[in-house]
């Protein structure tokens, strides 16, 4: 979810937290390390901007490493929910 969510705009992380809480109940400590090890891994990379209500805020980019590794998982995922819909369809109409 959140290489999902900066796929389309770079994002600060307390504007991660915010977005992708709105789906799963996430907090800062879950959505923190998770950009840590995705910028590690070359998935994302970072950059300063100057804000008006404060410090600069860190920005997080999507590489093309990134988008790479986001089409892997979402082909997976999808792959997975299939499998899963079929199986609920399935016990359903049993029932």
């Amino acid at each position: 979810m959140v290489l999902l969510a900066i796929e389309g705009k770079d994002k600060y992380g307390y504007e991660l937290v915010n977005e992708v809480g709105q789906v799963v109940d996430v907090n800062e400590g879950t959505i923190y390390p998770i950009l840590k090890r995705l910028n590690v891994d070359f998935y994302l990379e970072t950059y300063l901007q100057e804000s008006s209500e404060g410090p600069p805020r860190k920005y997080y980019h999507i590489t093309l490493k990134g988008k790479k590794y986001l089409k892997e998982l979402c082909d997976d995922w999808q792959e997975f929910s299939d499998s899963v819909n079929k199986y609920y369809k399935k016990v359903r109409n049993e029932k």
